[in-house]
């Protein structure tokens, strides 16, 4: 009885330590950071143009590279700026998609300017629950795992609303169903 225990527990085990897998592989992100790899589950049925737009950047290497400019700790990461200020963006403007969704730890939602289709390719993650934001900017993915690597992006200067100097960067970012393809050819 004692080994079957043994056994059931390092079975366990060894499922907790498993690479996350996408349930929809279409509609998920796999965003690598300099710590390690957050699963963002895609929410089309919230935002599907938003949803597309960002697949569409993110097939064609768009956010390798870029850096998490903007960092408010306690509230959110921002990145999608091929500027690394805040300015800039793909030069696609989405439809606002504003939802009955809330924002919470691990939220993924559009930046955007005053006007409400201004979201292009910049985008936040919240460490923490932002009601304030809650039906105002479309909310577009949930982090599903990896979310202390989030945690562990440079924050920046909260006098500075949140500007990061010498910030970290986006390692790669790529469709789950894609990396998975390549990973078997």
């Amino acid at each position: 009885m004692r080994l079957t225990a043994l056994a059931f527990a390092t079975g366990l085990l060894a499922l907790a330590l498993a690479p996350a897998r996408a349930a929809d592989p279409e509609n998920t992100i796999y965003l690598d950071v300099p710590t390690g790899r957050v699963v963002i589950e895609l929410r089309p049925d919230l935002a599907p143009l938003t949803v597309a737009h960002i697949k569409d950047l993110t097939r064609r290497g768009f956010y390798d590279g870029l850096a998490f400019h903007r960092v408010v700790d306690g509230f959110m990461a921002q990145t999608g700026d091929p500027k690394g200020n805040g300015s800039g963006g793909s030069g696609h403007n989405v439809k606002a998609e504003f939802s009955q969704a809330h924002f919470v730890r691990g939220t993924v939602g559009l930046a955007r300017a005053n006007d409400p289709d201004s979201g292009d390719s910049q985008f936040f993650i919240c460490f923490a629950p932002a009601p304030n934001l809650d039906g105002k900017y479309a909310i577009f993915g949930q982090v599903v795992s990896g979310m202390e690597h989030i945690d562990a992006i440079k924050k920046g200067d909260p006098a500075q609303n949140g500007a990061v100097v010498n910030p970290d960067h986006i390692v790669r970012m790529q469709i789950a169903a894609d990396a998975d393809r390549q990973k078997k050819s």
